[in-house]
């Protein structure tokens, strides 16, 4: 691997994890001796209130700190850190410990030698750092979302991957400032086209306290999900619903045959309810049609 076509910078969001981010400094450091690339290590202290910048320092590798004031959340950090990189390839990895360090050498060649737009960590070993909450969640999420997608997706919000940084930057302005930053980079990418590819890697329990609410993240990320694919591929959303609608008006209608009368307001209700979703679908899926019509116009215009 030539070290003048590759070179990457790796960005660490931590927020309260002086636990554990000196030893993940070192192990990501160490792991790139086998690599002939050239790399900087980036750090986001996202307003920790212990000794987290401190132990930074304190790694055997060189790194650049840079500090948040107070906590802007997970996908600020990360947009920090991409906006402070100078180099074409990112690497994102959580500070907790929870990912296997070692796996960005095969990370990078793998995105490298084969051009991927992204190369996801995906826990889909022996998985040690998950509840049971977690993973039920996880599994109804995902399940979503390779519907939504028409891709499968093994591992939606994997916090260790490799992307282009200006294929991320495309997106940067929907990109969220929470934890829901690696989902939607995933959902952008893949409803597209970009080339994605998942890499299986262990997961570990972590160390320090997770900062992840199981109710409300779940509910947060349902949301993230629904309104992703609706910016980038509205029908997927609104032809479903229509359909529903639809088949709830001939059940209405049905009963009412058996019935012999009544629930012709409900009947027309679920009509017009079916008829105004498909139509805001089909007015939504134009609108993204015509904007990206548009941007290709202004990328060939560039090059």
């Amino acid at each position: 691997m030539n070290s003048n076509q590759t070179s990457v910078s790796v960005i660490i969001p931590a927020y309260n994890e002086e636990k554990s981010i000196r030893n993940v400094i070192n192990r990501i450091g160490k792991a790139f001796e086998k690599l002939s690339v050239n790399y900087e290590i980036i750090v986001i202290n996202d307003g920790s209130e212990d000794s987290t910048s401190q132990e930074a320092r304190k790694s055997c590798y060189p790194i650049r700190l840079i500090e948040h004031e107070q906590n802007r959340g997970y996908g600020s950090a990360i947009k920090t850190g991409i906006k402070v990189s100078k180099y074409p390839w990112i690497i994102i990895i959580d500070a907790d410990g929870s990912y296997p360090e070692h796996e960005i050498v095969e990370l990078v060649r793998l995105a490298t030698e084969n051009d991927f737009d992204m190369v996801v960590g995906a826990r889909t070993k022996k998985d040690t750092g998950s509840t049971v909450m977690r993973r039920i969640a996880k599994f109804f999420l995902t399940k979503l979302a390779n519907y939504l997608t028409g891709t499968k997706i093994p591992d939606i919000n994997s916090g260790l991957r490799i992307l282009k940084k200006d294929i991320v930057n495309k997106f940067i302005s929907i990109l969220p400032d929470t934890f829901s930053f690696t989902t939607t980079i995933t959902l952008a990418m893949l409803t597209n086209g970009y080339k994605v590819m998942y890499y299986p890697i262990e997961y570990y329990k972590r160390i320090g306290k997770s900062k992840i609410n199981p109710i409300v993240d779940l509910f947060n990320f349902l949301q993230l999900i629904i309104r992703t694919v609706i910016y980038f591929d509205p029908l997927k959303v609104f032809l479903p619903v229509s359909l529903i609608l639809f088949l709830m008006a001939v059940v209405a209608f049905i009963i009412r045959e058996i019935r012999g009368g009544g629930m012709a307001i409900t009947i027309v209700i679920f009509l017009m309810s079916s008829l105004h979703m498909l139509a805001i679908g089909m007015l939504a899926d134009l609108i993204d049609k015509r904007l990206k019509v548009k941007q290709k116009d202004e990328e060939r215009s560039i090059l």
